[in-house]
């Protein structure tokens, strides 16, 4: 098994290097305005339909722009750039065409670049081209930023040190939770295995399907979590047997039939929740689902075949010294923490739910102030050269020159043109807009383009106000009386659009991996509280971590600290991937700690005891386990990437409310309050349904999670 693996993962590593990748950040947004402004565009004009970026240069004190010197010099450089592949145009400040790119005190100003494709479309290479020409004209009296998302893309930065740093402090809890250097290397290195494989697949893919650039970061993140803790789990079950005095392969084997299910069966969950994203249609989130789910079922594979032929090869050394003497010689444990914690649960069902419920109600309270959207280069790293071009405009123009919005106006009819005129009048009076601009079109085109250029950032609140008010009272009262067809659109527009989408459709998925995810359950515990129950606790982890979210950065409580810039809204399609991977990591906890519970009632029929002695058994793998993905998402925020930190910080919440809260307080308080009930399913409904058992087979004695947390019954 192990030469099998050796040879799969050579095999995918030689096939990438052969082939390569093809990462594409492609998204469509049909039947959207902004989309249409940009169909328009395409058809009509297509040399303006492309890509722009920005080079900002500021002078020192006592100098402007316009000194010859400054002038000479940045001219031979636009000069340079503008016959660059990719480029179809440079407008520079000291054209007539731009003369208004010059600010009013002189020592800043701008050149606009247009591309003939989209951002994500662009060749790395030529963006990169245009970025190192115009940095050559840096000198010591003079700075030079580039900004605009085509820019953006050659500064993501790779994350390969959050993985390392991840993976070392999954090392250390799992040392201090086994005590044994080769218990704790086995989950790292089969997690290491299956993401490893796992993203190498992703990287072929990406030739038959549109996956972007966040995917295998994505893939890592996920898949290192839940990597790590499904070997985990087997480990420890292992572990146990072998402590209960099996022979290697009889806990070997016992490991798989046991914790082995549930892994599968988690691990299904959390694929399932992950392509739960297909049903919005979007293939920017397909691509995202796929890199995913490919990664989290790579892990499975490698717990359930690579880690017990590892386990078969260390035999015995899986346990610490101290506890192979102490089995040796048959020296029992004692209960444990946990057992004292599960008496505890046991005895205050009422009260501590009740304490558990407010304590996730008051971190829930900041979801209400949700806003959707896409934060600009003002809260880039501020060492990027997009920051710093960033705070160069906004200081010289103004903030909305960051993200100018863009009137895309059909005009058939000669009258048009001055319905036009009138709507542009009309929008440089407006509240929120700092200047318009109408460029000169070809003689006889009947499309035209106004440039607005708001008051406010690209990701405030008030521009998006200002877009809704532009196409809900301004657009229309233009339009009436003529033929004329206005689309707002712009970088913008697509974001706000692209937030409005997705809002649009999130009750559809919530109810299709909420549905999904109760069938599961349903079917494999036999039962209606238990899946229902899941249902409502994956909905109180999502709104206490999307609450943690909003807190931290909407709020700006803590983005500036870990250096993610101000306070900014909420990325649009975070809601979507999140869901997804906390309704599945959610799932996998429930089903650790309930099928140990499952097992219990099906040999006593006794709830009160199945509860306690699940808790009691699962409560220090499933913390042990939540601890070492905290540490890993953790890790990611630090990448200077601020929408891989939301993810870091929001997974990290809910993985630590789910484990520490829900898990270890609430469910077994509430499965105490239900009693019985807890397992009860209709007789027509059990003939209905297919069998599908997280349980082992019965007929064979099933060893405890861990000795040292056996129940004390006296």
């Amino acid at each position: 098994m192990v030469l099998l693996w050796l040879v799969a993962v050579a095999g995918l590593g030689v096939a990438s290097k052969a082939v390569g990748s093809a990462y594409s950040d492609n998204f469509s947004l049909p039947g959207t305005e902004s989309t249409k402004a940009l169909q328009l565009l395409q058809k009509s004009l297509p040399a303006q339909s492309g890509d722009s970026a920005t080079v900002v240069w500021q002078t020192g004190e006592g100098s402007t722009v316009k000194d010859p010197a400054v002038q000479q010099r940045m001219t031979a450089t636009l000069g340079k750039v503008a016959k660059l592949p990719s480029v179809t145009s440079v407008t520079s400040p000291y054209t007539a065409r731009g003369a208004r790119q010059i600010s009013k005190d002189g020592r800043t100003a701008y050149a606009q670049i247009s591309f003939d494709q989209l951002g994500n479309k662009l060749p790395k290479g030529d963006i990169q081209r245009v970025v190192d020409t115009a940095e050559q004209a840096r000198t010591a009296g003079l700075r030079v930023e580039l900004g605009g998302n085509s820019i953006s893309q050659t500064e993501r930065t790779p994350p390969s040190s959050s993985e390392a740093v991840g993976v070392l402090a999954a090392a250390i809890v799992l040392f201090l939770a086994f005590g044994s250097l080769f218990a704790m290397l086995l989950p790292i290195l089969t997690a290491i295995a299956g993401v490893g494989t796992g993203l190498l697949t992703v990287g072929l893919l990406t030739h038959a399907l549109d996956i972007g650039q966040i995917g295998p970061i994505l893939g890592a993140l996920i898949g290192l979590g839940v990597g790590i803790d499904y070997a985990l789990f087997i480990v420890t079950r292992h572990r146990s047997g072998l402590r209960a005095g099996m022979t290697v392969e009889e806990s070997v084997v016992k490991a798989i039939d046991t914790s082995g299910r549930a892994v599968l069966f988690a691990g299904a969950t959390v694929v399932i929740a992950l392509l739960g994203m297909l049903v919005l249609g979007m293939s920017f989130l397909n691509g995202l689902a796929i890199a995913s789910a490919t990664t989290v079922v790579a892990t499975v594979l490698a717990a359930i075949t690579l880690l017990p032929a590892l386990l078969g090869f260390l035999g015995m050394r899986t346990l610490s010294r101290r506890e192979r003497r102490l089995t040796a010689a048959g020296t029992p444990s004692g209960g444990g923490v946990w057992q004292r914690w599960a008496s505890v649960v046991q005895r205050r069902p009422g009260l501590l739910s009740t304490v558990a419920i407010v304590l996730i109600g008051v971190l829930t309270l900041p979801v209400f102030s949700l806003r959707l959207g896409s934060s600009d280069a003002g809260n880039d790293p501020s060492s990027t050269t997009t920051r710093q071009a960033y705070d160069l405009l906004a200081t010289g123009f103004g903030p909305g020159f960051n993200g100018p919005l863009q009137l895309v106006a059909q005009t058939p009819a000669p009258a048009d043109q001055q319905a036009l005129g009138r709507l542009v009048d009309e929008v440089g009076h407006l509240k929120g807009v700092a200047s318009v601009a109408a460029p000169p079109m070809p003689p006889g085109s009947k499309i035209g383009i106004v440039q607005v250029i708001p008051t406010t950032s690209p990701q405030s609140k008030q521009t998006a106000d200002l877009i809704d008010r532009l196409r809900h009272d301004v657009v229309p009262a233009a339009e009436r009386g003529s033929t004329m067809k206005v689309y707002v659109g712009g970088a913008t527009a697509i974001f706000v659009d692209f937030a409005g989408v997705l809002t649009g459709k999130l009750p559809l998925f919530l109810g299709v991996i909420i549905t999904l995810g109760f069938i599961l359950l349903l079917i494999a515990f036999r039962s209606l509280l238990v899946p229902a129950t899941a249902a409502v606790m994956n909905v109180l982890a999502a709104g206490a971590s999307f609450g943690v979210i909003v807190a931290f950065f909407q709020w700006g409580w803590g983005s500036e600290l870990i250096g993610l810039g101000a306070a900014g809204p909420v990325e649009a399609f975070l809601p979507v991937i999140m869901l997804s991977v906390l309704f599945g990591l959610s799932m996998d906890y429930q089903v650790f700690l309930v099928s140990r519970m499952h097992e219990e009632w099906v040999h006593t029929r006794d709830n009160a005891r199945a509860v306690n002695v699940g808790q009691a058994q699962t409560g220090r793998v499933i913390t042990a386990a939540a601890t070492i993905m905290i540490a890993v998402f953790i890790a990611f925020v630090f990448g200077g990437q601020r929408v891989i930190a939301e993810f870091g910080i929001g997974l990290a919440a809910a993985v630590a409310l789910d484990a520490f809260i829900l898990r270890t307080v609430l469910v077994p308080s509430v499965m105490h309050l239900f009693g019985a009930a807890n397992w009860w399913l209709p007789r027509w409904l059990d003939r209905r349904l297919p069998h599908l058992s997280v349980d082992p087979p019965d007929g064979d004695p099933v060893p405890l999670a861990e000795p040292e947390l056996q129940p004390n019954h006296g």
